[in-house]
């Protein structure tokens, strides 16, 4: 298969490879497209990327802080209600709260500017890819300001070393195992849950096996739901995890972090897809997962994923095919799957098609005029009207990749909206036929660029060009 021209190759290169093109990026890519792309993956992962899970720690502190001071608040206005009296003011542990909160949305609006910003908007892209893939929704509040944690402690330093390490690494996060509820999950032959076993109420026995993460981590993480597992897998895996938690306040040093329970786990060896695990505490889980990213399914399933998100809602299989030989023969290398992808002819076809998603549409359109989100008010109500509220994928398999998702028509008059917002503030001071052409090279049609031309704004051709097929496609 033929590469495009080199012109049009730079304009792929910042527009289906990346984020949508800076003033100046598709020209920084013209002399060596595939080279300019190779040097944005580098061993030390995405930016933003943290050594420890210091933050999370601290984050989950806050937040248990928070639970405890609303418990006794509440507790304390129903005395004094009970003795006519005027309950106590309620602001500090809405303060609380609210500050919570706003750590979350100071996390997200860092990533937005982030992705805005940078020059290596590939390596930024390929980050958010493991983000979705390894999802934790910030549906709870606990794992709302745990998120951006996540991703920085988890997931950006490793997204291009091996996949066994990432895959572990977002396994045993805190965030994850709140979000799935495995930080609760107990054998029921351990000691904790002999003895609450022993509980004359049944209410109070707690506990037990909870099979979420093992299964999520089959079906979404690893060999995908056509993997050849069963449900014997399913819950034989679910007992591997079993002491796999989070530090609470009786542990002040490991308060917030990952701690293994050893009188939460369940004894003996365990049969997962047919190898068997001898019983090795924390390592039998681990044991487990470093097979799961070593199967060939895993490999197929990925990768898959991989193609279908940079370039096509139904990927060539030659593209999932190169991709799948680097994983196998580089022991699932992400920095080499990675290489393999824009190194792939079958990944540069000449058409664009990849409906962006909301927040690919709105990040490209401050990268368009190299700007960013001042506040966070600028774009989470932005996104949650397209559906696409900030931290909270729908389910633990994150985001659709998928156009048809995103490009109903209510959405497509909601593009439209927030074009001709943003582009009423932005346009005055632009010249929109450069913008075109800084941001659309090659890829830039013969229509479009009338349309921008003929405009009868500036506000009017920047909207046009914000809502054009080519900026709309990668």
């Amino acid at each position: 298969m033929a590469l495009p021209t080199r012109d049009l190759m730079a304009s792929i290169a910042a527009t289906r490879f990346g984020l949508g093109a800076r003033p100046g990026e598709i020209d920084e890519a013209r002399s060596d497209p595939q080279g300019w792309l190779a040097r944005q993956i580098v061993g030390r992962g995405a930016d933003g990327g943290l050594a420890d899970y210091e933050l999370s720690a601290g984050r989950i502190a806050e937040f248990r802080n928070f639970r405890a001071d609303r418990r006794d608040l509440r507790q304390d206005s129903a005395e004094a209600m009970k003795k006519g009296e005027t309950p106590p003011d309620r602001d500090p542990v809405q303060m609380a709260g609210r500050m919570i909160r706003e750590g979350a949305a100071e996390d997200f609006l860092a990533r937005a500017r982030t992705a805005a910003n940078t020059d290596a908007a590939f390596r930024e892209r390929w980050a958010m890819f493991w983000c979705n893939h390894f999802t934790v929704s910030g549906v709870k509040l606990i794992t709302a300001v745990t998120v951006g944690p996540f991703e920085a402690e988890a997931i950006r330093p490793r997204v291009f070393g091996r996949f066994e390490d990432l895959l572990i690494a977002s396994s045993a996060h805190p965030a994850m195992l709140l979000y799935l509820d495995q930080a609760q999950s107990t054998g029921p032959n351990s000691r904790i849950g002999m003895a609450l076993q022993k509980r004359p109420n049944p209410r109070n026995r707690g506990g037990g096996l909870n099979e979420n993460l093992a299964r999520e981590i089959l079906e979404l993480h690893t060999v995908g739901v056509d993997g050849g597992y069963t449900q014997a897998d399913v819950t034989e895996f679910a007992r591997c995890m079993t002491g796999w938690s989070v530090g609470n306040q009786r542990e002040p040093e490991k308060f917030g972090k990952f701690v293994f329970r050893e009188y939460a786990h369940e004894p003996g060896d365990r049969t997962v897809m047919g190898r068997r695990y001898d019983d090795r505490g924390v390592d039998q889980a681990a044991a487990v997962m470093k097979d799961l990213a070593a199967n060939p399914k895993t490999a197929r399933f990925v990768c898959t994923k991989i193609a279908r998100h940079f370039v096509a809602d139904v990927p060539p299989p030659e593209l999932v095919a190169d991709l799948e030989k680097t994983w196998l023969a580089t022991g699932g290398h992400l920095g080499e799957v990675a290489r393999a992808l824009i190194a792939s002819p079958h990944a540069w076809a000449a058409e664009p098609r990849k409906f962006k998603t909301p927040y690919e549409f709105v990040i490209s359109g401050y990268r368009l005029i190299g700007g960013q989100p001042g506040a966070i008010e600028q774009i989470a109500p932005t996104l949650n009207g397209l559906g696409m509220k900030a931290y909270s994928p729908p389910s633990p398999k994150g985001w659709p990749d998928e156009g048809a998702y995103w490009a109903t028509p209510d959405a497509l008059i909601k593009r439209m909206a927030w074009a001709e917002a943003f582009s009423a503030v932005t346009a005055p001071e632009r010249d929109p036929d450069a913008l075109a052409r800084s941001g659309l090279g090659a890829r830039l049609g013969e229509r479009t660029g009338k349309a921008v031309a003929r405009a009868e704004s500036r506000p009017e051709a920047l909207s046009l060009l914000l809502m054009c097929p080519e900026f709309q496609r990668r």
